[in-house]
């Protein structure tokens, strides 16, 4: 037999659980409880004391006929007795001549001997009436209990004999039926891990503190409406108020639960001071609730689970109370028995009792009322499943108290959870979504970095860039920490990969600030933060993945001097780029461009009047359409790289003040438009580095005022006299080629300060290069170079020389004589310059003080 303790443990959930059991689920529980209860009590009663009793039915009349034997005569007695109560009864007793016959009330013995002296038993038969009480039947202890048990299972009623099992079974179904969905695989691990992130979210710290907190700032920012306080001073611009944004930047605004510096700041002793473990434990169930809400609200298994099952329980309800009312009537006391065994016992009907059909007939009864109450209750849960959508849950009512006015509307089986926990606690919901918030989420983040980033730790990581400016790189952090806007010093501001970067009012304090990076970082500004960059922003650069990233406010300020944009802007959504705004940018003069692009955007035409330098490098999509730079009459440098150019456009010839061309990287394999180059009169600077350029056209002559000329990485097998007339030449490039002879006309080159000749097939140096004395640079690496000759020299101002990867076996001793020229200029083999004269390697060892002469 089950013990009560082993039933019951199948009604037995985790303590936990019982957040999502609400009051109709915990009635119905302990209702469960009571059935087994009476299941089991009805049932150790039935196997202990349950029995029949039974009695033969003696037979009051005798018919007075007597049957015909095969004799023909017959003799019989007839007795009658009278019970003490005053009902009379008789018993006849018929015995036929032919045989002996037994009767019930007759010993076998009296039987046989009754019809040789019938005079004699009778009269003692009356005798032993007269003085016997009761009647005798004649039967042994061992027939009474096999007609007790026979009786048993035939006169007794089925539902009499099943009744503590049948209500044991059904129990059992309603008990699994009420926490199937907390069993079920599928929707057990979901149960689980949500109800352990409940746990997690109202206990943590973080959300007594911030709830603390939204009620300060909410009772603060009332106290400043009655008192009609003043906010902060904020920073003035000198400007007018034309540029301001519009309503779709992204800017800090004031609704719900964010944090502006036009706001008086609240101070909150000890609210917003969080320990690191506490921090980091709250921002673990930021991460989870977000995968967790991902993963529930995509089905509705555990509602569907939980409406099955209920279902299941009333159909259970029903079924039990329709055949089980029928069944009350039929258990009573007394029974009829007729157990067909006469030729064992000598009777055919016997009278029984039932000594639990009273007990039997209350408990029934009262299970019927419990499963009353308990189909009531499934009924109810039923009006309360269909009353409401339980598939949606609005945090309205939570928005509405706690100022998280972003926290998100969830569906689903996330829904259907949360109302399950309101019928326990309504607080578990309020606490809960404080970690749906992404304000909540972002003001943790801004206290824990704010912590962490002190501003002595900010101070350490700020450096001397490449331009000997104050520079601080911010990489990978939650939010721009509230100390680097107190760093009044700093030039240069880099944030990377920063998504939540808020930009306050505090920026104004940085008057220093001229260069800022957003890398990955759409950042966000106030108002009065957007002021002041305005105008004093002079250089930002802004990388991205998507165009959507680039905020808004950049194409307002309108005193930036550099714009760098790094990302994908394929023309084909130059619609969304928003590069109209671009005539904003009114003082704007480079712009840099590393994208995809398959045409100049016309937009860019909009800062075409002031603009001195366009830079485009594309990822190798090529670039068509080049129209719009014949617009671009003031650009002075222009450079097209990587944009698989195959000549040189014709647009760029219209450019009446460029300066500096560089089409490195493309795919150009002739260069006889050079000559149209004649009309720019002020380039001084062409780089055509990185193509396939075969030969130099004689033509490059009447570029008579070039400076720089940039032809390394190409296919040159010679270089042209031409190029030797350029007289004004300082810079000659024409590293890795194919070139084996230097032209004796170099030495017309006299202003040419850097050659470069490196990774070509040169053998010989001609005599006439040491003629070109303002040589400073002369690389000639990597070439097949045997020797170098004295007049190296000549060379009184060179600073670098580069000889390695040739076929030298010395140094020339006269390199002690190039004043300029020290061992850290010197690129050679180590076993070469240990060769050299101690004299000349202690000459090139010495420290200079001497200044160099300018040059490019």
């Amino acid at each position: 037999m089950f013990t009560l303790a082993e039933v019951a443990s199948l009604n037995d959930i985790q303590p936990t659980y019982r957040i999502l059991k609400p009051w109709w689920d915990v009635f119905m529980d302990y209702l469960a409880v009571v059935m087994l209860m009476v299941a089991i009590f009805a049932g150790t009663m039935q196997l202990t004391k349950d029995q029949v009793v039974c009695l033969p039915v003696l037979q009051s009349t005798v018919n007075s006929k007597a049957q015909p034997g095969t004799s023909g005569k017959a003799d019989f007695t007839t007795v009658e007795t009278t019970t003490g109560q005053g009902e009379a009864a008789s018993m006849r007793t018929v015995s036929f001549g032919s045989a002996p016959t037994v009767t019930p009330d007759v010993p076998l013995s009296r039987a046989t001997s009754s019809q040789y002296q019938p005079t004699e038993s009778g009269q003692e038969l009356k005798k032993e009436q007269k003085d016997s009480l009761g009647r005798k039947t004649n039967l042994d202890f061992q027939q009474y209990v096999f007609i007790n048990q026979m009786c048993y299972h035939l006169a007794l009623p089925w539902y009499s004999k099943y009744f503590p099992y049948l209500v044991l079974i059904h129990t059992i179904i309603l008990i699994v039926s009420s926490n199937f969905w907390f069993k079920y695989p599928k929707t057990c691990s979901k149960i689980e891990h949500f109800v352990s992130i409940l746990g997690k979210c109202f206990e943590s710290p973080w959300t007594t503190k911030a709830l603390s907190e939204t009620a300060c700032e909410d009772s603060e920012e009332n106290k400043q409406r009655l008192t009609g306080a003043q906010s902060l001073p904020k920073y003035v611009s000198t400007s007018s108020d034309e540029g301001s944004p519009s309503a779709s930047t992204p800017m800090i605004t004031k609704s719900g639960f964010k944090f502006s510096a036009d706001k008086p700041m609240i101070e909150v002793p000890s609210v917003t001071i969080l320990d690191k473990k506490d921090g980091e434990q709250a921002k673990a169930l930021f991460e989870k609730v977000r995968k967790f809400r991902a993963h529930v609200e995509d089905s509705d298994l555990i509602y569907k689970l939980y409406v099955g099952q209920t279902v299941i329980k009333t159909v259970k309800f029903i079924f039990i109370l329709c055949y089980t009312a029928n069944f009350v009537n039929t258990i009573s006391f007394e029974h009829i028995c007729n157990p067909k065994v006469e030729h064992l016992i000598g009777y055919t009907q016997f009278e029984c009792t039932h000594n639990m059909a009273y007990m039997l007939k209350k408990l029934l009864i009262s299970y019927i009322s419990l499963i009353c109450v308990y189909g009531f209750i499934c009924l109810y849960t039923l009006f309360w499943l269909f009353r409401i959508p339980l598939k949606e849950y609005s945090f309205e009512k939570v928005r509405e108290e706690s100022s998280f006015s972003d926290i998100p509307d969830v569906k689903n089986d996330f829904a259907f959870l949360l109302h399950m926990v309101d019928q326990y606690d309504q607080l578990y919901s309020k606490r809960f979504g404080v970690f749906l918030s992404e304000v909540s989420e972002n003001k943790l983040r801004e206290i824990s970095l704010n912590h962490e980033w002190t501003f002595e730790k900010l101070r350490q990581h700020v450096s001397r860039n490449a331009q000997d400016k104050q520079e601080l790189h911010l990489f990978m952090l939650s939010g721009v920490p509230d100390a680097v806007f107190d760093l009044t010093d700093l030039e240069v501001l880099k944030l990377e990969l920063i998504p939540e970067a808020k930009i306050p009012a505090k920026i104004s304090q940085m008057t220093n600030l001229q260069e800022l990076h957003l890398c990955h970082c759409p950042a966000k500004v106030e108002q009065t933060a957007f002021s002041f960059l305005r105008d004093h922003l002079r250089c930002l650069h802004v990388k991205f993945t998507d165009v959507a990233e680039i905020p808004a406010w950049v194409y307002l300020l309108k005193n930036l001097r550099e714009l760098y944009l790094v990302g994908n802007l394929n023309s084909e959504n130059n619609k969304m780029i928003g590069l109209e705004s671009l005539r904003e940018l009114r003082h704007l003069k480079i712009l840099h461009v590393k994208s995809n692009l398959t045409k100049i955007p016309p937009n860019i035409t909009d800062v075409a009047p002031h603009l001195t330098k366009l830079v485009i490098h594309n990822d190798g999509t090529k670039l068509v359409v080049l129209n719009s730079l014949k617009k671009m009459t003031n650009v002075a440098e222009l450079e097209l790289q990587n944009c698989e150019l195959e000549r040189i456009p014709h647009a760029i010839f219209s450019l009446s003040n460029l300066q500096e061309l560089d089409l490195k990287s493309n795919s150009i394999r002739t260069i006889e438009e050079i000559i149209s180059f004649q009309h720019l009169k002020r380039l001084t600077c062409l780089k055509l580095w990185h193509n396939k350029i075969v030969n130099i056209p004689s033509s490059i002559t009447h570029i008579k005022n070039l400076e720089s000329l940039y032809l390394s990485n190409n296919k040159l097998e010679s270089l042209p006299a031409a190029v030797f007339s350029l007289q004004k030449l300082r810079c000659l490039d024409v590293s890795y080629n194919s070139i084996a002879l230097i032209p004796v006309e170099i030495g017309l080159l006299q202003n040419l300060q850097h050659f470069h000749i490196t990774g070509n097939k040169v053998d010989v140096l001609p005599k006439q290069l040491f003629k070109c004395v303002k040589l400073r640079t002369l690389s000639l690496g990597q070439n097949c170079i045997t020797s170098i000759p004295d007049k190296v020299s000549q060379l009184l101002q060179l600073t670098t020389l580069e000889l390695k990867g040739n076929c030298l076996d010395r140094l020339p001793a006269t390199l002690g004589q190039c004043q300029l020229l020290r061992k850290s200029g010197l690129v050679v083999e180590d076993h070469l310059f240990d060769a050299l004269p101690s004299e000349v390697k202690e000459v090139l060892n010495q420290d200079t003080s001497i200044p160099f002469a300018n040059g490019i």
